[in-house]
């Protein structure tokens, strides 16, 4: 029954893709986003999405609510749309990508020092591995492949070759090979926004949330710096990047104390991030499960 689940929805999105293609990006853009903004609010994330509402946002009313998830909606069905299109991103990323904090990848580049770059899920996030990549930073990403195996290759594909060209598979299997990477001089970038059987609990908008650890792991053992990344929709197609100051955490002899104090460091910062334009996170997550 998931299998077949599985292949109908490869149809439909393999169906979407072909026509947003034939339809250009433009007008792919607002089909995308008035499809989800139809259908997004009948799913069963809607329950989802109101609890983790008023988990951040204490007192909020309806009327906000709805405004923040038609919001959502319109990112996500936009986002989507933009896969079948990231080539253009790539070759016009000076256009359609603005970049705030330029100095402080001046200052990684020049350094030849990894450090561990971390986000969310804000607008179309994979835009950040374009930029990041465009701009001769030597890096690598973990991922999580899709649950849907015939929809996982395309993916997989399209972030290959427009996002990032080293992509690591989460899981203890692949530590090594990551571990590597860094050794040799490769930053990592993780998305670092969604709940993790594997990680700790750790405060999240004043809640404690199962977070992972790895990106505070990372700095620690090789003494590398934490680089928040923001990406912001300015309009349909039009991108800002800011690049936030790099960060150390003050180590002391208790590794685990460590680990969670820069976990929770790293949390604020995504709380930041999400308060400034709330309707381009991804609130359909149970991230408080």
């Amino acid at each position: 029954m998931k299998i077949f689940k599985y292949f109908l929805q490869f149809i439909i999105v393999l169906s979407l893709f072909m026509t947003f293609k034939i339809i250009g990006p433009r007008n792919a853009s607002f089909m995308g986003s008035s499809l989800a903004k139809i259908f997004g609010p009948l799913l069963r994330s809607k329950r989802i999405i109101e609890k983790n509402l008023k988990i951040c946002f204490k007192n909020i009313d309806q009327k906000k609510i709805k405004r923040i998830s038609l919001g959502m909606w319109n990112n996500i069905g936009r986002t989507f749309s933009e896969y079948i299109f990231l080539n253009n991103f790539q070759k016009n990323h000076n256009h359609l990508i603005k970049l705030n904090g330029k100095e402080y990848l001046d200052e990684i580049k020049n350094s030849n020092k990894p450090v561990v770059f971390v986000s969310g899920h804000f607008s179309n996030f994979e835009l950040l591995g374009i930029k990041l990549n465009r701009y001769g930073i030597r890096f690598c990403a973990i991922y999580r492949p899709l649950n849907n195996i015939f929809l996982n290759p395309i993916m997989e594909y399209l972030r290959l070759k427009y996002v990032c060209p080293i992509m690591i598979k989460k899981g203890r299997s692949n530590i090594r090979e990551l571990l590597n990477k860094i050794k040799s001089g490769y930053s990592v970038i993780i998305i670092a926004d969604q709940r993790t059987s594997e990680g700790k609990k750790i405060e999240f908008f004043n809640c404690p949330a199962l977070t992972t650890t790895i990106p505070a792991q990372i700095s620690l053992k090789y003494n590398c710096k934490i680089v928040p990344l923001r990406m912001e929709r300015l309009s349909n197609s039009r991108f800002e990047m800011t690049v936030c100051k790099p960060f150390e955490y003050k180590k002391t002899e208790n590794y685990e104390k460590d680990t969670c104090g820069l976990t929770l460091e790293i949390n604020q910062q995504l709380e930041k991030m999400i308060l400034k334009k709330p309707e381009q996170w991804l609130w359909s997550h149970n991230r408080w499960k």
